[in-house]
């Protein structure tokens, strides 16, 4: 029978030009640099003021339909994780289908917060092995700044805004592309990582305030990293199984970039070099489901990524979410 995979043959990012220093955030809220190091890894992030998520996408999607030799007319397929859209709706993969001039095809958006890129392609590489698309764009795109409180040390010195994107298409060999996939949630811990969705009077129930503070994101974030560490090795372990892919055979570990413990607990599991699991939070900070992606490309430009290579991606957050792939150059 034909096998047919789904081959990365193209990424591109678009990051705003703002830099958010911790020096700047300590004139904002009671923290240093050396506190927000320490905990975190993160000296800095992006933001992206006066523009949409929209934007954002369609800068990552045109870098990456040009360096797959893509025009959007070929595309399939357009899914955008983010869990910062501009709207409730219309959605944002909608808009983008339009601002990139392709043909009327599928465009859905994904709300899965941290694992969202994870999840995009699990859901790409779905279409492309059933032969409804051939050529899918996957697109994950965040304004975080919009929703995290700056009176909030405990959230604002993580999170940046940025936008990247990744093209798969079919091909019928069998020894590249995307070799499984696996995602997860765990609702039960939905509290610990939440933002309420239009905080804004109820008529029918007039009793209930309304909390200012609702649209911003709250945390617990030590809830959360005990989540992430049962979890995260949980999502690999399953995909490399699926995979039929040992943990020696890993090239590289590209994972969400949610706090540097996390990464160094993955490069301990699976018995890698600590510069075998990529990281790149220093410079960007937590930018959600757009933080595998953005590595990626980074990756990609700097030539670190080449053919026969295996990857592992993972995403872990909200939901609480998770999930990882494994892919062949």
């Amino acid at each position: 029978m034909e096998i047919i995979n789904s081959q990365l043959i193209g990424t591109g990012s678009c990051i705003p030009d703002f830099i958010l220093t911790n020096a700047m955030l300590e004139q904002m809220v009671d923290t240093s640099d050396e506190w927000i190091v320490k905990r975190t890894g993160v000296r800095e992030r992006r933001i992206a003021k006066n523009t949409h998520t929209w934007e954002l996408a369609l800068g990552a999607a045109q870098d990456a339909l040009q360096d797959a030799g893509v025009s959007a007319e070929e595309l399939d397929l357009i899914l955008v994780s983010t869990c910062t859209p501009d709207n409730n709706t219309p959605n944002t993969a909608s808009i983008l289908q339009d601002k990139l001039g392709a043909r009327q095809v599928g465009a859905m958006d994904i709300n899965n917060a941290c694992t969202g890129f994870v999840s995009a392609t699990d859901i790409a590489d779905s279409y492309i092995k059933a032969g409804k698309a051939k050529t899918v764009l996957v697109v994950s795109a965040e304004t975080l700044h919009r929703i995290v409180d700056y009176t909030d040390r405990s959230t604002c010195i993580l999170f940046g805004d940025g936008a990247a994107a990744a093209v798969y298409r079919a091909t019928e060999n069998e020894n590249v592309g995307i070799q499984s996939t696996f995602v997860a949630a765990d609702g039960s811990g939905a509290d610990y990582l939440h933002m309420q969705a239009l905080p804004v009077e109820d008529p029918f129930a007039p009793e209930r305030p309304v909390d200012p503070k609702a649209r911003f994101l709250k945390m617990q974030g030590a809830a959360v990293v005990r989540f992430t560490a049962r979890a995260v090795p949980l999502a690999i372990d399953t995909a490399l199984q699926r995979a039929g892919v040992a943990a020696e055979e890993i090239d590289w570990v590209v994972p969400h970039q949610a706090n540097l413990r996390i990464l160094d607990v993955i490069a301990k599991r699976y018995h890698l070099p600590r510069e075998k699991v990529y990281v790149n939070m220093e410079y960007f900070g937590n930018t959600s489901s757009a933080s595998v992606p953005i590595c990626l490309d980074e990756m990609r430009k700097k030539g670190l990524l080449s053919e026969g290579q295996t990857i592992v991606c993972t995403g872990f957050g909200a939901g609480l979410t998770y999930g990882a792939f494994v892919l062949k150059l």
